[in-house]
């Protein structure tokens, strides 16, 4: 990053016609990691992976938190896919969320060189937590406020979400840019990681067909090692282990060329989630910290 913060981003940001393939990680914030943890997470994933961003997943409710990710991000060099999380236990703490994050993008002077979107999240249609009609004014809503630091909105969201909402088209039209919760595990068709292309195919190509041509990312993307109480298969047929993880990953860094053929140059992917200690079964890390099998995903093709 510049020494100093510049006075604009024009043409700060790569096309997005650049952006496919591995582009970096979730990230789980709900332990309000130090700056220091920050620090060195995010100069993980930068070096070691070659990632381009973070997308944020949870909520840390601690005053300044989102400044000490745009500290970090700024010191890695990562841009940030930041998220108003609406959580699964209902109520109005978005909304608090919102506002604070809105402070931070239009008052700290780096946020918008580092903050590559913001998402409300995570699956909200799916979630029922608003009517698609008032998730799309939010949108809205949001895009006009940030208009003035340049930041785009977006939704986290299954295709399924959008599906049984009689596909939610107001919520599509609204938002600047897709971001696709890929979880086919959780599909009735799913066996094993490494034969699930038909299954992302099929969400992908629903995107293609009603998303009016904007850019696309799948942000929560994964297989899980193991199962848990919130994670469990809808079909005895879908296994969960290391080598089916792997295998999920393997199967898209090999369709590497066909992501490239998406929207705007191609879809982008993240893998979810950075550690098994943010979110047990999907972590490229093991709650040790060591890696549970080879994780080098191409950037370009």
């Amino acid at each position: 990053m510049p020494s100093s913060v510049p006075s604009s981003t024009d043409g700060w940001w790569c096309s997005p016609n650049t952006e496919y393939a591995f582009l970096g990680f979730s990230y789980e914030v709900t332990a309000c990691q130090s700056i220091s943890k920050l620090n060195s997470d995010f100069a993980d994933i930068k070096n070691t992976f070659g990632s381009r961003y973070v997308r944020l997943y949870g909520a840390c409710d601690r005053d300044g938190f989102y400044d000490d990710i745009v500290s970090a991000a700024w010191a890695t060099g990562l841009g940030v896919h930041a998220l108003i999380w609406f959580g699964f236990d209902g109520g109005e703490q978005w909304m608090t969320r919102r506002d604070s994050l809105v402070s931070s993008l239009t008052n700290n002077p780096k946020a918008k060189f580092v903050t590559r979107g913001v998402q409300f999240g995570s699956e909200p249609l799916f979630d029922d937590v608003l009517p698609h009609s008032q998730l799309a004014a939010e949108v809205t809503s949001l895009k006009s406020k940030l208009s003035g630091v340049g930041i785009p909105v977006t939704v986290s969201e299954l295709a399924y979400g959008y599906q049984e909402r009689g596909g939610a088209q107001d919520v599509l039209d609204a938002i600047d840019f897709i971001n696709i919760h890929m979880l086919p595990f959780f599909s009735a068709l799913a066996t094993f990681g490494a034969a699930a292309w038909p299954l992302v195919k099929t969400d992908m190509n629903w995107f293609i067909e009603h998303g009016n041509g904007k850019k696309m990312y799948f942000d929560e993307n994964g297989w899980p090692s193991v199962t848990s109480p919130g994670v469990q298969a809808n079909t005895i047929l879908a296994q969960s282990s290391v080598a089916n993880e792997e295998g999920y990953f393997s199967m898209l860094d090999s369709h590497c060329e066909d992501l490239k053929l998406g929207p705007q140059g191609g879809i982008g992917w993240f893998a979810h989630i950075y550690s098994d200690d943010q979110e047990p079964g999907y972590g490229i890390y093991d709650d040790a910290g060591n890696k549970k099998f080879p994780f080098k995903p191409r950037t370009s093709c």
